[in-house]
């Protein structure tokens, strides 16, 4: 019998898989080992699985002679390349605990998500487009330059002991990462060894940082569990063997690429394809034709950018069968563009949040059009959903209420935050989502809002809250709320009315210096509008409601 309540239990035949990382990957290089593993085509590379546990295993031995311990936090900062995918591993062999810096975060950023959980070290790369990490850490800390590499002591940031820079150049008081492989103990393999041993699925691997509705970001704290069981079921999800090439110009630092890309293929057999640093709809369409890609990663926006290429038509694409498009709601007409002129015609969408690991529902390669379009298909194996009203019961099918998850997926908590994490994760395991969401009688999910404010912009979860804060530090602001509005591009852009104080003049182009110099460049307001006064309630509340409004009909 149909269960008339918004329930959802994912089943399989396949079990969960209780194992760590580094298990894992040996059990790939065992099935797999003379397969290709990964192409990073800007940077030549191009190896076996058993080449790239090579460099793992080297890399993994030399962060010993830096006196990391396990559980100790390495933090990575870095755009796409051979090296983010190395650190993944060998810090989970390593039994450390990666810790992914959004290459965007700028000074503030990065001061608060390092001091936040004591990153003990940083793997950097020297520069990524506008953003110069090696200046950025000298203005930071500029006693790192005569500083002897390994031994840091500065009092910006105290628990940070070296840094490991990507790359040729030498920089004072920093390794380099090839050099880093050379300084491993003589010992190494046995210590590796034995902290294999000691490793366990359900320690801690990883601490992606998710902004916060109030305020500042909060660290998501996931498993070895957590992150290779929902990357298999993802791989299992699109079918995914080891003929498989995937495609894979998502961000690492994100769940996307580090769990539903990284992680589905190794777990599968299935070959790596990074076509660039960052996403660029030419290098996409280049490496799917030139590698024979058969799936494809990305957000609605990037396909966007593929379809409308100038020399889209150049490309063979007919290899290309699968992959996941998530991060923001599909327009219908792209998604039968997807399917019919990228030839993608098991393409899935895929649901979730960082603190699920990240996907919850995920569409099948066979389920028509309109259900891969209208919602974000049906529960994935071995996770449990319930939608709730606002007292916490359960909702009948077809209403719509809090999704709410739990399972194998649910982090562990908030890096360093028991209060926060108690607030979104109940006493019965069920992690509220904030997202409003709707399951009908088939099981299928269509997300409908949200409860918290939350700006999805180009796939970029985005908290009008964290961007308050930092206007609020403004010495010429004397309020700020930011929010919403639709856009053709990105799916919403963001906006901020700005209020100076008494006898203050500004413009917008003063006030997006300061947010451009401060904060990642996604989160920087495209309209700024400043006012005199706030639509507010009798209580003194402010009605952004109204301020959408007011916005969308100016422009």
């Amino acid at each position: 019998m149909k269960s008339s309540m918004s329930f959802v239990c994912g089943t399989s035949d396949h079990p969960l898989i209780y194992q760590t990382i580094g298990d894992a990957f040996d059990h790939a290089v065992e099935q797999w080992g003379e397969n290709e593993a990964i192409v990073v085509r800007h940077q030549g590379i191009r190896w076996s699985y058993r080449q790239l546990a090579a460099a793992i295993d080297v890399f993994a031995a030399g962060l010993l002679a830096l006196d990391l311990q396990r559980g100790d936090r390495i933090g990575i900062w870095s755009p796409n390349n051979i090296e983010w995918v190395i650190a993944q591993f060998a810090t989970a062999r390593a039994g450390l605990i990666l810790v992914n810096i959004n290459p965007a975060y700028r000074k503030a950023e990065l001061i608060y998500t390092l001091n936040k959980v004591d990153c003990k070290a940083l793997i950097l790369a020297p520069e990524f487009k506008s953003s110069h990490y090696i200046n950025v850490l000298l203005d930071i800390a500029p006693a790192i330059k005569t500083s002897v590499p390994g031994q840091l002591n500065l009092s910006a940031l105290p628990a940070l002991r070296s840094l490991i820079v990507i790359g040729d150049k030498p920089v004072a008081g920093m390794f380099r990462f090839d050099e880093v492989a050379a300084m491993a103990p003589a010992d190494a393999a046995d210590q590796l060894r034995a902290r294999a041993l000691l490793n366990q699925p359900d320690d801690a691997i990883n601490i992606q940082f998710t902004s916060g509705t109030t305020g500042l970001p909060k660290g998501a704290t996931l498993t070895h569990f957590n992150v290779l069981n929902n990357g298999f079921f993802t791989g299992e999800a699109m079918g995914f063997t080891p003929q498989d090439r995937l495609c894979i110009p998502v961000p690492l630092y994100h769940c996307f690429g580090m769990v539903l890309g990284v992680l589905a293929s190794v777990s599968h057999g299935s070959t790596m394809v990074f076509p660039s640093e960052a996403f660029e709809p030419l290098a996409v369409l280049e490496a799917v034709s030139e590698e024979a890609c058969t799936a494809l990663h990305g957000v609605p926006t990037m396909f966007i950018a593929e379809l409308e290429h100038p020399d889209f038509d150049n490309f063979d694409l007919s290899h290309l069968r699968t992959g996941i498009m998530a991060g923001a709601p599909c327009p219908i007409e792209v998604m039968r563009k997807v399917i019919t002129k990228m030839n993608m015609s098991q393409v899935t969408i895929a649901y979730g949040m960082t603190e699920t690991s990240p996907v919850s529902f995920q569409s099948a390669t066979n389920d028509p059009l309109e259900k891969r379009v209208a919602t974000v298909g049906r529960i994935h194996p071995h996770v449990q959903v319930k939608i709730v009203d606002e007292h916490g019961h359960v909702v009948p099918r077809g209403t719509s209420g809090e999704l709410c998850t739990r399972g194998y997926s649910v982090m562990l908590g908030y890096w360093g935050e028991d209060d926060k994490t108690k607030k979104d994760i109940d006493k019965a395991g069920w992690m509220h989502t904030g997202d409003l969401a709707i399951i009908d009688e088939e099981g299928y999910c269509d997300i409908v809002g949200r409860v918290k404010d939350m700006i999805i912009r180009g796939g970029e979860n985005i908290y009008p809250r964290e961007i308050e804060e930092y206007l609020f530090q403004h010495p010429k602001i004397q309020e700020a709320a930011v929010f919403g509005i639709p856009d053709e591009k990105y799916g919403e852009a963001v906006v901020a009315w700005i209020r100076l104080n008494d006898g203050e003049t500004a413009d917008a182009d003063e006030i997006r210096q300061y947010c451009n110099e401060q904060i990642a460049y996604y989160k920087v307001p495209k309209h700024f509008v400043i006012v005199d006064e706030f639509p507010m309630t009798v209580t003194g509340k402010i009605q952004k409601f109204k301020m959408r409004e007011q916005t969308i009909s100016k422009l």
